[in-house]
């Protein structure tokens, strides 16, 4: 799938609610967006649930943030299996390893052919953005994170993935190893002032897009404003080329 056809800014589902994931789709018509559907979602509902989510605008681009780590025979029957969904982006974590991504990428292709659908975009987690040098240290990994999430991504670029889930603070690293040309979805993305949740590693969505983010993930700047629709709007022409 092209990235031409995607927004930039793909607002978090972080409920596993369909009526309230349903809602917040609805207030967001219109305001040029697609979608993060994750796990806690996925697990409570299903393909079915996210079909009900995005029955009013089934052709919402939207990315299936499951995450799959396993061996490979058991990611490639995963990721056919939620092909039914025609989600424009999967991903799997880049530590499965080299044998596990090809089988991704190629299950990708084959689920999408199966439905008829474009084949999404096979994204690859680096490092998770709640983790830091420390927590690297603490299950066994050589710090610093830059250096674990770049040689994970060259990785990831040699099995033939389109790109790399990371945190912005590295892109310009995974820029210089692996090229302009190369997907970079950043979470982790908090307006000015924000809390920061859960996450360790963030910016704002202008200093993202300035350092060559491809992809925007925004929760909570958009989902808990006063006024949604306005806040994704406003974000969107923040980062307008």
């Amino acid at each position: 799938m092209s990235t031409r056809n995607l927004p930039t800014v793909l607002v978090a589902v972080d409920t596993p609610s369909v009526e309230e994931a349903r809602a917040l789709v609805e207030r967001l018509r219109g305001a040029g967006v697609g979608y993060k559907i994750g796990l806690e979602f996925f697990s409570a509902n299903g393909i079915a649930g996210v079909q009900r989510v995005l029955d009013g605008a089934p052709d919402t681009p939207f990315f299936l943030d499951l995450k799959f780590h396993d061996i490979p025979n058991t990611v490639a029957g995963a990721i056919r299996a939620v092909s039914a969904a025609r989600p424009a982006i999967v991903n799997v974590h880049a530590a499965g390893g080299e044998a596990m991504m090809r089988a991704a990428v190629s299950a990708a292709r084959e689920g999408a052919l199966a439905v008829g659908a474009e084949p999404p975009l096979v994204i690859a987690v680096t490092i998770l953005t709640s983790m830091d040098d420390a927590d690297l240290v603490a299950v066994g990994q050589q710090p610093p994170v830059v250096e674990q999430v770049v040689r994970l991504a060259k990785l990831a670029q040699a099995c033939g993935l389109d790109g790399v889930v990371c945190s912005a603070k590295e892109l310009p690293a995974i820029r210089a190893a692996c090229g302009n040309a190369f997907v970079t979805i950043v979470p982790g993305i908090r307006s000015t002032g924000g809390e920061i949740g859960d996450q360790k590693r963030v910016v704002t969505p202008a200093q993202a897009i300035a350092d060559g983010a491809t992809f925007l993930v925004i929760g909570r700047p958009i989902t808990q404003a006063p006024d949604a629709k306005q806040a994704a709007i406003d974000i969107v022409a923040s980062i307008t080329r």
